[in-house]
């Protein structure tokens, strides 16, 4: 891991301001497709809201493998009640 020096950021903290970045792309990218008349340009705000969201999926995977973002795991039956509340 490299250490930052004055003025400079560290692998953390370009890390988490690449996750904040995304954050904004796809929300930006998701109010887009959601208020777009033509179907065809909403599907490619969608294609592309798709590949975002994989970014920061794989900005958050590495954060949380460098041990930068704990999350607490939740119960199975906590995950499964969640997961049948949503697809009802």
């Amino acid at each position: 891991m490299s250490k930052p020096t004055q003025g400079t950021l560290g692998d953390k903290e370009m890390v988490f301001d690449s996750l904040s970045t995304q954050r904004h792309i796809t929300s930006n990218y998701n109010t887009r497709a959601g208020e777009c008349k033509d179907i065809e340009l909403r599907d490619t705000f969608l294609s592309i809201l798709k590949e975002e969201h994989a970014i920061q999926s794989e900005l958050f995977d590495e954060s949380f493998s460098r041990g930068w973002y704990p999350v607490k795991e939740a119960p199975a039956s906590e995950i499964n009640a969640a997961r049948t509340m949503l697809t009802q």
